[in-house]
Parts: C-alpha cells; sequence; structure tokens
C-alpha cells in the first residue's frame, strides 16, 4: 500500500536524508513483491528500506519508488537435538527481537548479535557481525525475489560466499531501472539454523571475554552474552531504541566504516602498536576505530556539529539533531582523508550510501 509519508529521515537510525517520489510499505510478501515488480515493470529505479540503520540518503532524497519492509513474523520449522532450532524470519522483522527469541528458547548462535539495529533480511546480505560472531554461522537459507528472472530464488548458506560485512547479496547489483546498479536479490524470509543450548557458542571476542569475566572459548549462559553485549553496546552508543530520541550518540548508522583488510605488505607500514589480526591467505585486518583515533580524530571530534564523531566511540558518526546527509559527508571525508594522510589507508564506508558518494 502507498504510503503518504515521504520523509526518509524518519525513516533512518541517522535521521538524514530527502524525500521518496513515491513511498510504498508493504507488511506481507505479497504486497512486497508487487511492489517491486510494478516498480520495476514501470522502469521506476527501486529502494528498500527496512530497519534503516546502515543508510545514508542524499538531502536530495531518492527520485524513485521506495519500499518500506515492514513484513514480520518468526516461524518455528523444527526445534530437536537431531537438526537443533530451524526458524524461519520474515526480512522485516526488528533482528534484535530474533535474538532475543533465541536467547529466550535456548537457540544458541547469534547471542553476541543482541543490540543490532535493523532488519533480519538486511543481515545476510551485510554478513553482520559484532564480538566473534557473524549470521554467516547460523544462516541455513535465504529465500529471495530475483528482479532479472523475476521470480522466487532461494539460497542455501554455501551459495552466498559471505565474507567480511558482505555476501553475493550484496555484491550482485544491477543496472535495471537506469544507470545506477541496484540489487538483484530482495530478501523475503532467512532460515536459520541454531544448537538447542542454555549456553553461548564460544566466546571469541577478548574484550566480551573480559567482560564476562571468563577465557576466549568458554561457554557462558546465554542470557549472561546477550546482557553483557547490550551493555558494551550501550557504552559505545550503539543501542538504538526507536522511542528514545534523546541520546544523540544513537542518531548513527552504527560503525561508519569497515575494518581495513590489508595485505601484509601494507600492514607492515602501520605504527608497531596498530592490531594486526589474521585475515588469511596472506592479509591482516586492523582497526578503524584504532587509525581513526590516532589519526587526531577522537571521541566528539567535530563538536558541536551539527555532525560530530560520536562521544562514545570513534567509529561512529552521528547527527546532534540537525544536520544534514551532506553534513555527514563531510565529516564522513574528514576523517577518511586524515586516516590516508597519515597511515596511508583509505576507509571503506559501511552503510550504503544512496545519491550520494565519498
Amino acid at each position: 500500500m502507498k504510503n503518504a509519508v515521504t520523509d526518509l529521515a524518519a525513516l533512518t537510525t541517522l535521521h538524514v536524508g530527502g524525500p521518496a517520489r513515491t513511498l510504498v510499505e508493504a507488511t506481507t510478501e505479497a504486497e512486497l513483491v508487487d511492489a517491486v515488480r510494478t516498480a520495476d515493470a514501470s522502469g521506476d529505479p527501486l529502494l528498500l528500506i527496512a530497519g534503516g540503520s546502515n543508510l545514508l540518503i542524499a538531502d536530495e532524497g531518492f527520485a524513485g519508488t521506495v519500499v518500506h519492509v515492514a513484513t514480520e513474523g518468526i516461524s518455528v520449522g523444527s526445534e530437536d537435538a537431531c537438526g537443533g532450532g530451524v526458524v524461519t524470519v520474515a526480512a522485516g522483522h526488528r533482528f534484535d527481537d530474533v535474538v532475543a527469541t533465541a536467547v529466550e528458547r535456548g537457540w544458541a548462535g547469534i547471542e553476541a548479535l543482541s543490540g543490532i539495529p535493523g532488519s533480519t533480511g538486511a543481515t545476510p546480505v551485510q554478513n553482520v557481525g559484532a564480538y566473534g560472531q557473524e549470521v554467516a554461522h547460523t544462516v541455513e537459507t535465504v529465500r529471495t525475489w530475483d528482479r532479472v528472472e523475476n521470480r522466487r530464488k532461494t539460497f542455501v548458506a554455501a551459495e552466498l560466499d559471505f565474507g567480511y560485512r558482505t555476501s553475493l547479496l550484496k555484491r550482485e547489483r544491477i543496472a535495471l531501472n537506469g544507470p545506477h546498479a541496484e540489487s538483484r536479490y530482495v530478501v523475503l524470509d532467512v532460515t536459520f539454523q541454531f544448537r538447542l543450548a542454555d549456553r553461548s557458542a564460544p566466546v571469541a571476542y577478548p574484550e566480551l571475554a573480559r567482560r564476562l569475566g571468563v577465557e576466549v572459548g568458554a561457554r557462558v549462559p546465554a542470557r549472561e552474552v546477550r546482557a553483557a553485549v547490550l551493555e558494551l553496546r550501550a557504552g559505545k552508543g550503539m543501542v538504538w531504541d526507536p522511542a528514545d530520541r534523546s541520546d544523540h550518540d544513537t542518531w548513527s548508522a552504527g560503525s561508519f566504516f569497515t575494518n581495513p583488510v590489508l595485505s601484509l605488505e601494507a600492514a607492515a607500514t602501520l605504527p608497531a602498536d596498530a592490531p594486526r589480526y589474521p585475515a588469511g591467505d596472506g592479509f591482516v585486518k586492523t582497526s578503524a576505530a584504532w587509525l581513526i583515533d590516532r589519526a587526531g580524530f577522537g571521541k566528539g571530534w567535530g563538536a558541536p556539529g551539527p555532525a560530530t564523531l560520536s562521544t562514545k566511540h570513534t567509529l561512529a558518526l552521528t547527527n546532534r539533531g540537525g544536520a544534514t546527509a551532506d553534513d555527514v559527508l563531510a565529516l564522513a571525508r574528514a576523517v577518511a582523508d586524515g586516516v590516508e594522510d597519515r597511515f596511508g589507508v583509505r576507509l571503506v564506508n559501511e552503510p550504503v550510501l544512496v545519491g550520494a558518494s565519498l
């Protein structure tokens, strides 16, 4: 159904972005597919928004059809010791509600992803991860609408080619309705397979292990992991409550830059104390937050705003209440340029930029 509200800023956690020419809210799978097919048949550019937590839309807005994915529902396919918990979740369902349900029901494997904003359908696209877990560890299948073949298509996990904050779903783009590439596949639902257990998956992240008072690799009650992760994220301004607009550190897109993955040669040029984590095949991952801080961009840099780094975490770019998309982009460029000048590493944005670029 069409929505009379066209202000896209209201649909994003950054609270920036101009209007849509047409905004459609899809509360069922049939409405979602119909809206996509209608836009494609008319040659109208298409933008999908669900949780709006990983998105920066230009101040000019979007001259096409925006579909707000508002489908909901968790369906338990099976729940037994042999197959574990097999659970299918609608694309628009709030992901943190899925994590909370998993902890309550004893579905282990996503408890460290607590507090991540956004929708379930976005998680396999981005291969969302935090504190040593990724959704790639538990995704069984993803059911999509293929805009090229004009049919539903299901991918098993092995076909999704998951990588660090990426997947086939993110990389497979098409210029279907104009010169700008759009996602080929529209996620309809995601099926997870969980281990049934009251205890968590092995704690893989040192910061989380320290907060829990255990060694890396230990298993602890999943409820304790969720509570600890929510505390850690809240301390960094990374827990977003749509009903609370008072904490401007949460007016962000989460981590704005991905952690750089460098060749061994490039990593060798970094200072000796720069974080280094094995990334396989002769590559090393370092910390974007460390680079930003050491390049002179501390917490709250850019104050009084209207766009500044978070006062709690240098990796989040925040809207202090009156920022435009251009303000946020100017801040991002300043940080990326400063890091490149200091370390020779160009940071890459994690949020999707619509009508804008760095």
